[in-house]
C-alpha cells in the first residue's frame, strides 16, 4: 500500500510540474518567415504564404522610423534573421533578431554613433495585458504568446519588419493604364 501511494504521489508531482513549464513542444508546419507590421502592431508567423499565428505586439517607445542608434528607442525595419534564443530572459522567454547588420553598423559609425543591439522578440515580463509601445526597441507579446513563439520559430528564420509610415505623406499610387476606349477619347480630345 505504501509503494502504491508513493508511486501515485510521484506521478502527481511530475504531472503538475510539467503543467507549469514555459517550454512547449510544437509539431506543426515549419515557420518559414516572421512578419512584423509596425503600423498595425501585428506580428505574423507564416508557413510559406499561410498565416499560422497572429499576435498583437508592442514596439519601442519611439515606434516611427528605423532604429539607427543605441538608445533611440526605435524598433528596426528591414529583413533580419532570428539568430539566438534566451530561455532565461528577464522578459520570460526571448528570441534574438540579427540587428545590427553591416549596413546598420556602417550608418551609425559614419554618424559617430553606436548602432545599439540586443533586439529581441520577448514576453511582457509578467505584466498581464501589457500593451502599447514600451520597449527599448524590441517587439513584445504576452508571456503566454511568447511560449508559442519560442516553440514555433527556429534560429535562422527570416523576420521582415515593415515600417510604420503613419505621419508621413502617402506613397504615390501607380496610375492604371487607360483602357483602349479611354485612350481613343484622350487622343480625340488632344487633337481638338
Amino acid at each position: 500500500m505504501f509503494a502504491f501511494r508513493l508511486i501515485l504521489a510521484l506521478s502527481l508531482a511530475l504531472g503538475l510540474s510539467a503543467c507549469g513549464s514555459k517550454f512547449k513542444k510544437y509539431n506543426g508546419p515549419e515557420v518559414t518567415q516572421v512578419q512584423v507590421h509596425k503600423a498595425e502592431r501585428k506580428m505574423y508567423l507564416l508557413h510559406n504564404d499561410k498565416v499560422l499565428k497572429a499576435y498583437d505586439i508592442g514596439l519601442g517607445q519611439q515606434p516611427l522610423g528605423h532604429k539607427q542608434f543605441e538608445g533611440d528607442l526605435k524598433t528596426p525595419e528591414g529583413i533580419y534573421y532570428i539568430d539566438r534564443r534566451n530561455p532565461n530572459s528577464n522578459y520570460h522567454l526571448s528570441i534574438g533578431i540579427s540587428y545590427p547588420n553591416p549596413a546598420d553598423r556602417e550608418f551609425a559609425e559614419a554618424a559617430g554613433q553606436r548602432p545599439g543591439g540586443e533586439i529581441f522578440v520577448h514576453g511582457n515580463h509578467g505584466k498581464k495585458g501589457k500593451r502599447g509601445d514600451w520597449t527599448w526597441g524590441c517587439i513584445a507579446v504576452t508571456d503566454k504568446e511568447m511560449e508559442d513563439v519560442y516553440a514555433m520559430v527556429r534560429d535562422g528564420t527570416p523576420i521582415l519588419i515593415m515600417p510604420d509610415a503613419r505621419g508621413f505623406p502617402p506613397a504615390p499610387q501607380p496610375i492604371a493604364p487607360a483602357s483602349p476606349e479611354e485612350q481613343l477619347i484622350q487622343l480625340a480630345n488632344a487633337e481638338d
